[in-house]
């Protein structure tokens, strides 16, 4: 049992990030790199949190961008778009970042949060 909570809350954490790679594209914008995680990554306390990132590169502005996603977001709340300026998520408590090197101003961060219904989610000590 030990190893399988740690597997089905990284299963949750990689579907948020699935969610956000199936959704469509706008024009002139290309997925250059995704993340999941799951694990405490904000706040204080227990309890597991799921993210999910996809890093984009986009002609659009992130005004454009944030028109685009708005009908998204009345599904998935959560869902926000950022501008990325270097490969470092940084509003987590963890280290995460993007693999892709920034060489511009044109990358954007889509990301979401997920919730589970796993009844075993909080014996993952990374929720600790």
């Amino acid at each position: 049992m030990r190893l399988s909570v740690p597997l089905v809350n990284n299963l949750i954490a990689f579907d948020v990030k699935r969610k956000l790679i199936a959704l469509p594209l706008p024009e002139s914008t290309q997925i250059i790199d995704s993340k999941s995680y799951a694990g405490k990554l904000e706040g204080c306390g227990n309890g597991m949190q799921y993210f999910g990132a996809i890093l984009i590169k986009s002609d659009l502005s992130l005004k454009a961008l944030n028109e685009f996603y708005i009908i998204y977001q009345a599904e998935n709340p959560s869902l926000t778009v950022e501008q990325q300026t270097d490969n470092i998520i940084d509003f987590t408590n963890q280290d995460l970042s993007f693999s892709q090197t920034i060489d511009s101003e044109n990358y954007y961060m889509i990301s979401s949060w997920g919730e589970s219904g796993y009844f075993l989610s909080d014996y993952d000590l990374r929720g600790h």
